[in-house]
């Protein structure tokens, strides 16, 4: 009867005294009988399956009962509200008096076209989110996994598929830390696999330019000086500490690389963060850090800028010499400083989604507009920013003024970097003035999204910048 049912009629039973299910049910069907006519009889109803089984919920307390009916009909309205009204006659219930009320009548359709609702917004939400899916996540989904499946073997251990040809290696702890590299772009990563150097790996470094880039834990410590003792090592980076280099993201990952600091100089120092905390000190005045000691000491341009030995054939072991889109290749800006080991890299920065180009310590140009995103929305200045077709800043307010920032732009703006959540009325202003794009900290839901205007979060916009 329930899988028929339309309609659950709910009452509430109170009797003066303890009366049981049975006596509930006997009275329901005894003081109902020739009440309604033949047609709405409950025992004709529930032969003919119009009517279900009466449920009877029935408690005593103090000397008193209390409970309630459910009953389900498969009748029309009216019949239904007539059924209802004839249980409130019943008065007594077994030898007790007793009051019973119906309290509503319950559309078991409507529940369940609740139900329907309800499941198809979750439907909505789960299911069709991995089909959902932008260009620039299917793009950069195939290239992680053909950099995955470049990964090879260098005498039995994990490692980049340009270890054996690269003049610059990057020795790591373990295969994980190999795919993660890959993932990257460097290709010229080999893993030690534990603390016990393998033989081949020590003959590899006496011929290369060899980074050390380990967990910045005890583990990463130990690998260092056993690597140190059988081996020959360059430079040392480490992982932030407490971190494995695994669990880095891409950004982590190169500025770990771009501050990585000569061995020398790193077996002075105590701990993994201390190393990286020492590759961060900008250069002195003679191009060499004030602390570093012995030939060689690294020349930076900026507490994260590019990290080189004084010999100019020296090859920056931080950079696989193929992966073309590693922001951390030097490019032809340093020709004096270098010339040879640029060669040999044979890599320049990459031009970012916009035709901005990196700078050669990882940065970005202040007047690109990944420069100006960076600026206005990693720095949380809570700021908006108008600039024209060069990227030259037109205006600057607080986020709450970009409305009329740029509605009142005298010259229209070709991008908008806004540090704060890109709501429809800006977007709407933006697209009647004819601005390009807007790059903003977050978007809200827009009703409606003009294809005149490009619209990106700032971390959208550095992820490309970086890929």
């Amino acid at each position: 009867m329930q899988d028929t049912a339309k309609y659950l009629v709910h009452a509430d039973i109170t009797a003066n005294g303890v009366v049981e299910r049975s006596d509930v049910v006997g009275a329901v069907f005894g003081q109902t009988e020739g009440l309604l006519g033949d047609e709405l009889d409950l025992r004709e109803l529930q032969d003919s399956s119009k009517v279900g089984r009466i449920d009877v919920e029935i408690d005593s307390e103090n000397g008193q009962s209390f409970g309630r009916i459910t009953i389900a009909t498969s009748l029309d309205q009216v019949e239904t509200a007539i059924l209802g009204a004839a249980l409130e006659t019943i008065d007594r219930v077994g030898p007790c008096r007793s009051t019973i009320e119906v309290r509503r009548i319950e559309d078991v359709r409507a529940a369940k076209r609740r139900e329907v609702v309800e499941r198809a917004k979750t439907l909505l939400t789960d299911a069709f989110d991995e089909s959902m899916r932008s260009s620039r996540d299917l793009v950069e989904e195939v290239r992680e996994a053909v950099r995955v499946e470049d990964i090879s073997e260098y005498e039995g251990l994990p490692a980049g598929p340009n270890v054996v040809d690269s003049d610059a290696i990057v020795v790591v702890e373990g295969r994980a830390d190999v795919l993660t590299l890959l993932r990257y772009g460097i290709k010229n990563a080999v893993a030690v696999e534990g603390t016990d150097v393998p033989e081949a790996i020590a003959d590899l470094t006496e011929a290369r330019t060899v980074t050390a880039f380990l967990d910045g834990d005890r583990g990463g410590e130990l690998i260092l000086k056993e690597l140190a003792q059988v081996g020959d090592v360059d430079y040392v980076a480490f992982a932030p500490e407490g971190r494995s280099v695994e669990d880095l993201a891409r950004r982590e990952v190169m500025a770990a690389l771009r501050e990585k600091v000569p061995y020398d100089r790193a077996a002075e120092l105590e701990s993994p963060s201390e190393v990286a905390a020492a590759g961060a000190v900008p250069a002195g005045p003679d191009g060499a850090s004030s602390e570093a000691s012995g030939a060689a000491a690294p020349a930076t341009d900026s507490p994260t800028g590019p990290t080189r030995g004084d010999s100019a054939g020296e090859t920056d072991a931080s950079v696989d010499d193929g992966a073309d889109d590693d922001p951390t290749h030097e490019d032809a800006e340093e020709p004096e400083a270098a010339p040879e080991a640029s060669e040999v890299d044979g890599a320049s920065a990459d031009a970012d989604a916009d035709g901005s180009t990196a700078d050669t310590d990882g940065t970005t140009d202040p007047e690109t507009l990944p420069g100006h995103v960076r600026e206005v929305v990693e720095a949380e200045t809570g700021r908006v920013r108008l600039l024209d077709a060069d990227f030259g800043t037109l205006a600057e307010g607080d986020a709450g003024e970009a409305f009329d920032l740029v509605a009142d732009a005298e010259e229209t703006p070709a991008a908008v970097v806004l540090d704060g959540e890109l709501d429809q009325r800006v977007l709407d202003v933006a697209a009647q003035r004819g601005v390009g794009q807007v790059v903003a900290a977050s978007t809200g839901e827009f009703v409606k999204q003009p294809t005149s205007v490009r619209v990106r979060t700032a971390d959208q916009l550095l992820a490309a910048n970086e890929a």
